[in-house]
């Protein structure tokens, strides 16, 4: 069966190395902040200007001075510093973050990654997701595997705004994992949900996606 949010981004954090630097985007890849190994120590940043962002808050302890940059209340861990957000991008801009985990409207076959805006719909803005996906080291995507109306988000090529070219790593979506495989530039099917065939996912699939290796398990 189908992974759910919070599954999707468990196995996003088993991407997540002792030490690491890391940007969560908006929406589901916050939720990668409750699953960090125990005993990996990961930082946490954020572009609004704060790097140790701890678990989401309970009532108990909300502080509505510390926000993410999707404006959700937020911990700060032992040694977190605050800082501007011009101090924030630089970080990122200088290539100092080591992985970013986003959320994306679409992805093409290559890599290519459309995340901020539909034409005709109110939103935020930009944000951080274009320094994001130019800036940092590695890039993954935590998003439904198509539409809430069953249309493919993995395409051949994105048809709305992009956000960056060729330039995402990994794919965990609700069927499965899919890892670029630079050679070829496509991704390769790594790993499936459970329940879920190879088939299914060619099936929902637009883009060419290499499917030569046998998939294992999502471990979550």
């Amino acid at each position: 069966m189908p992974l759910t949010r919070e599954q999707i981004t468990q196995r996003a954090a088993q991407e997540l190395q002792d030490g690491y630097i890391v940007n969560l985007g908006i929406g589901m890849p916050t939720l990668v902040a409750n699953y960090i190994p125990d005993g990996m120590d990961v930082w946490l940043q954020s572009e609004n200007g704060l790097l140790g962002i701890g678990p989401f808050p309970t009532e108990a302890n909300i502080d509505a001075d510390l926000i993410n940059a999707g404006k959700q209340t937020i911990t700060a861990r032992t040694g977190a510093a605050s800082f501007s957000s011009s101090d924030s991008f630089a970080m990122i801009r200088g290539g100092h973050i080591d992985m970013c985990i986003l959320g994306a409207m679409q992805i093409s076959q290559q890599g290519d990654i459309a995340n901020w805006m539909i034409p005709g719909k109110m939103i935020k803005g930009m944000g951080g997701a274009m320094d994001l996906v130019a800036g940092v080291k590695k890039v993954v995507v935590t998003m439904d595997h198509c539409t809430r109306k069953g249309e493919p988000k993995i395409l051949k090529e994105c048809n709305l705004p992009l956000t960056g070219l060729q330039c995402i790593d990994m794919i965990i979506t609700d069927l499965c994992v899919l890892v670029m495989d630079l050679t070829h530039k496509r991704f390769r099917l790594t790993e499936l949900a459970p329940g879920v065939s190879v088939e299914e996912v060619i099936e929902k699939t637009e883009a060419e996606i290499i499917t030569t290796d046998t998939p294992t398990l999502v471990s979550i």
